[in-house]
């Protein structure tokens, strides 16, 4: 059983194993309304994971091309124009936080910012 909380037009607000104060009513695990309520929190929970995926492999591919590029393997100049900017910009701001962290460490360790 599955304590819930519905709003004012009868909508899961929320859904919880244990009781809750807020709770007005009691569903069954495979009800319905509860089954979309969970198929609802694994689709966002795999969009996230995604993204996060997403995000990692952009650093991944980003570190394969600067190590192809640093061995010969391929130069910058044989991608397109608009993968050319975009990694050289990347590689800017990476730069850029990597002064900063230098900055951040100094002033840690007693040095003059």
């Amino acid at each position: 059983m599955f304590y819930v909380q519905r709003d004012e037009f009868g909508q899961l607000q929320r859904v919880e194993a244990a009781p809750f104060a807020e709770h007005n009513e009691l569903l069954p695990a495979d009800h319905a309304e509860i089954q979309d309520w969970f198929a609802d929190d694994l689709v966002e929970n795999s969009l996230k994971q995604l993204k996060q995926s997403d995000l990692d492999m952009i650093r991944v591919l980003e570190d394969l091309i600067e190590v192809l590029t640093e061995k010969g393997v391929i130069s910058i100049t044989d991608l397109p124009a608009g993968a050319q900017a975009k990694l050289l910009n990347r590689s800017t701001a990476r730069r850029a936080l990597g002064s900063l962290n230098n900055l951040i460490e100094e002033d840690e360790g007693g040095g003059l910012i």
